[in-house]
């Protein structure tokens, strides 16, 4: 076995293979940017080498740069992770020649599957059903429009060496090909140094189902089931859970069998994936085979027991695999969330800064990974797992730099409904505050009828959400029990105050007993009895719920026991009340005296100001073009500028026909947040 692995990556996954590593008795490098200097994974390594400037292209990819690193450190094994250098075929050569073993497969399967294109007419001579498309590369934006009709709308455009929706459009029309074109080819050259691009039909309403296989270099290939991804945004996944609400038996046999027979032909070792789309009638077909460990590798573990990045270094070590195909059982049920630097309210757009709280929910193990022994934990199988993979500290920064992903939160369960609600819990329970995030709207999923029911495609996002995400709007009864647990925290904050400001002696008759709690455009009157155990808030239609907390003033997160439910709210403090947090919802919670809240009903609300005249920047990002000069009139929909953060091109638009009387900005120009790009006549 190995005595050092170097792990050519950074964030979650780095920590992610330091773990394993050290679990195996492994000395780690790691290696990392000017950006990354104080990163986690540089932490958690026994040892860290610097490669150069924050950008990837200048540090994390260049090949040279890790080889340097490589015998500085004499490691005798490279994990690359995900993404980076991961399927570079001319990396695995590099390492192969300096006699460095790649915890990955052979440079060939990574150059026969690792290009789209080529795995695409590999997997047809093989008898694999793939979706149609053109398999050549496609030059200019003229030729990918006249490919596109001859396919048919809607197409997708996609870089030949992508991965994680980078370089990755969707066109239904001529216009959105043509300008979607240059924008994927200037994704695909930034992030992979490639800007390849081919076009495949877009497939409607299609599941996006894929397979984990395993192989050894010995000629043995075992699949360790399925996982549904189907939860995507812009191509990018977003919830992924294991096994599939969707696959039978018969089906799952049939994909798995068919991706190791793939892996075979190419001579494939480590672990991979391959992704098919699926249609409602369960027929699959190929879409690309991954090689290299996925962003969403732990859902497989925790419904297998089987910890992935060990056997990929045991498989890289010549070992053969420990487990036939006959070992491989499917245990329960796995969720994933990928928490984003991105904020929801604003079409998701990315989001940097200072993390100035970050407070992940305790991980707990159990379910099949916990009994295997692979995954450290004291809890019994059948409780709720929790899990955190993540790479990123309290008082740490989100760069601009690389991919926004802050942690991917899982949980397990027995079934399904388990693995839903731990993650709900879970969601609720993560603080984290100083930049934008996507916690409200993964929430909002789990909570959702259609997510709920497994009634998910790839288009869920954009079907159930059309108009972007605006929060969620809670049921009555939801707002109940927060109402009625905000009036009993409310009244523990009320004594607090007395006691302090010496207007009590040690009792609590000077706290009223009736309140009127406000939220969400709704409010209601409540009378509190208290008790030593808790107290009994009533509403004044009768209807009376039982509150028992520990939560104390200035406690950021309330365990509330409701009705004996556990209830989890995120709190801030406003004047007045609360600001919380729950399933989803961002609520303003203010508890007043009856007469207070008869004064509160005269006060005037305070209208945001009129921006409607001027293009603000959604985003921090840089200006990569200004397509509009002072004095031109623009259309709906016209493009103004395109602006680039996190590796993706964001091309902002018109909302309606205007002049534009002023433009602040121009390519190159790094802008903030709300910074004013041009305005309006």
């Amino acid at each position: 076995m190995f005595k050092k692995i170097l792990v050519a990556n950074r964030g979650e996954i780095a920590c992610r293979v330091i773990k394993t590593a050290r679990k195996m008795g492994i000395t780690t490098v790691a290696i990392y940017s000017d950006a990354d200097s104080n990163a986690l994974h540089v932490k958690m390594a026994d040892e860290a080498v610097h490669i150069g400037p924050p950008p990837a292209s200048e540090s994390y990819i260049v090949i040279d740069k890790v080889m340097d690193a490589i015998r500085k450190t004499g490691a005798e094994a490279v994990h690359p992770g995900y993404g980076f250098l991961s399927e570079n075929p001319k990396f695995a050569e590099a390492l192969e020649a300096e006699g460095v073993a790649f915890v990955g497969p052979p440079k060939g399967a990574i150059e026969a599957m690792g290009d789209k294109i080529t795995s695409k007419k590999i997997a047809a001579e093989a008898g694999v059903s793939t979706v149609p498309g053109h398999m050549g590369l496609i030059e200019t934006a003229e030729d990918a429009i006249r490919i596109s009709g001859e396919i048919g709308y809607p197409v997708m455009l996609k870089a030949s060496a992508g991965g994680g929706g980078k370089g990755m459009r969707i066109a239904w029309t001529e216009n959105e090909v043509a300008e979607g074109f240059q924008a994927s080819k200037n994704e695909a050259a930034s992030s992979f140094g490639d800007d390849r691009m081919f076009i495949e039909k877009f497939v409607t309403q299609p599941r996006h189902i894929e397979i984990q296989v395993l192989c050894d270099a010995h000629g043995n290939g075992i699949y360790l089931g399925e996982r549904e991804c189907s939860i995507q945004r812009r191509n990018q996944k977003v919830i992924e859970e294991a096994p599939s609400p969707f696959l039978d038996e018969e089906t799952r046999k049939a994909m798995g069998e068919q991706s190791v027979a793939l892996a075979k032909a190419v001579g494939y070792t480590s672990a991979g994936t391959v992704e098919f789309i699926v249609d409602g009638e369960r027929n699959f077909y190929f879409l690309e085979m991954n090689t290299r460990l996925q962003v969403e590798h732990p859902v497989t573990e925790l419904i297998t027991g089987v910890d992935l990045v060990e056997q990929m270094i045991r498989v890289a070590a010549g070992e053969k695999l420990s487990i036939s195909q006959d070992d491989v059982t499917l245990g329960g049920w796995a969720m994933e969330s990928r928490l984003y630097a991105e904020d929801p309210y604003r079409n998701f757009l990315p989001s940097i800064g200072r993390l100035t709280r970050y407070r992940p929910p305790e991980e707990v193990a159990a379910g099949p990974l916990a009994e295997s022994g692979k995954w450290q934990g004291d809890a019994p199988r059948g409780e709720t797992a929790v899990r955190n993979d993540t790479g990123v500290f309290e008082g740490g920064e989100i760069s601009m730099y690389y991919d926004p992903m802050i942690a991917k939160l899982c949980s397990w369960g027995r079934t399904r409904t388990e693995a839903i609600e731990g993650m709900r819990i879970a969601l609720d329970s993560f603080e984290l505050e100083g930049i934008g995030h996507n916690l409200p709207f993964l929430s909002a999923v789990m909570d959702h009828p259609k997510f709920v029911s497994g009634d998910i495609t790839t288009a869920f996002i954009a079907e159930e959400y059309p108009d972007g995400f605006g929060g969620v709007t809670l049921s009555e009864d939801a707002l109940r029990q927060i109402a009625a647990s905000c009036a009993a925290m409310h009244r523990v904050a009320e004594i607090r105050r007395t006691r302090v400001s010496g207007r009590m002696d040690n009792h609590e008759r000077h706290v009223g007993e009736d309140w009127v709690v406000s939220l969400q455009g709704q409010s209601f009157a409540v009378r509190i009895a208290a008790d030593k155990g808790g107290s009994t808030v009533t509403f004044d239609d009768g209807v009376s719920h039982r509150v028992a907390s520990d939560w104390t003033p200035g406690d950021q997160l309330a365990l509330i026991d409701l009705d004996g439910q556990s209830l989890v709210l995120k709190v801030g403090k406003i004047s007045g009340g609360f600001r919380i947090r729950n399933r989803g919802a961002e609520l303003k919670v203010h508890v007043r005296t009856p007469r207070q809240a008869e004064l509160a009903l005269l006060m005037p609300e305070k209208l945001p100001p009129d921006t409607s005249r001027m293009l603000l920047c959604p985003m921090p990002g840089l200006v990569v073009k200004m397509n509009v000069e002072e004095g031109d009139e623009v259309q709906e929909g016209q493009a103004l500028c395109t602006i680039e953060a996190m590796k993706m091109e964001n091309i902002l638009r018109a909302e309606r026909k205007s002049v534009v009387a002023k433009i602040n900005a121009g390519p190159g120009d790094s802008l903030s947040v709300d910074d004013v790009i041009m305005e309006f006549e």
